[in-house]
């Protein structure tokens, strides 16, 4: 289970429609207790996928745009990840969106992914945010829905 606000559920949404028709993306800050995720802070990133991300991904759908394709620049999660340390938080998780599709993921969203980590999805249709899923990868690497639990 993941427990988020209203004001990080909203922070998600809204950067997922000003991004459209593109995918957005960011990074979620937190800490593990009590067997699952508590969120302490979302924070939007630029979706810095371009030919010279993609050179880094191999498959067959490499070449597409930020309609269908996302990446956080690794100096961003550097950066991200140092100073979330200082705070005693860690990276517990990325959120991005799915343009005209489910939030559901891809196979390419399946084959990037890290254990351990949250990955909230939000779909967006004619630029408004709609559905919002949390998947997690189980043991054997395929995506299982997570709990999100709206937290005040």
């Amino acid at each position: 289970m993941i427990q988020l606000t209203q004001e990080h559920l909203q922070t998600i949404r809204t950067h997922a429609e000003s991004t459209y028709p593109e995918e957005c993306c960011g990074i979620i800050l937190g800490y593990l207790a009590n067997g699952g995720k508590i969120v302490v802070e979302v924070i939007p990133t630029e979706n810095a996928w371009n030919t010279e991300a993609a050179a880094d991904f191999v498959g067959e759908r490499t070449a597409e745009s930020k309609r269908r394709q996302y990446a956080i620049a690794p100096e961003v999660m550097l950066k991200t990840q140092r100073e979330a340390r200082d705070r005693s938080l860690n990276i517990i998780g990325i959120f991005h969106s799915h343009p005209v599709n489910p939030a559901i993921p891809s196979e390419c969203d399946r084959l990037y992914a890290w254990q351990g980590y949250s990955y909230i999805i939000v779909s967006v249709q004619n630029g408004k945010a709609g559905k919002l899923q949390s998947w997690s990868l189980d043991e054997t690497h395929h995506f299982q829905a997570e709990a999100i639990e709206n937290i005040i």
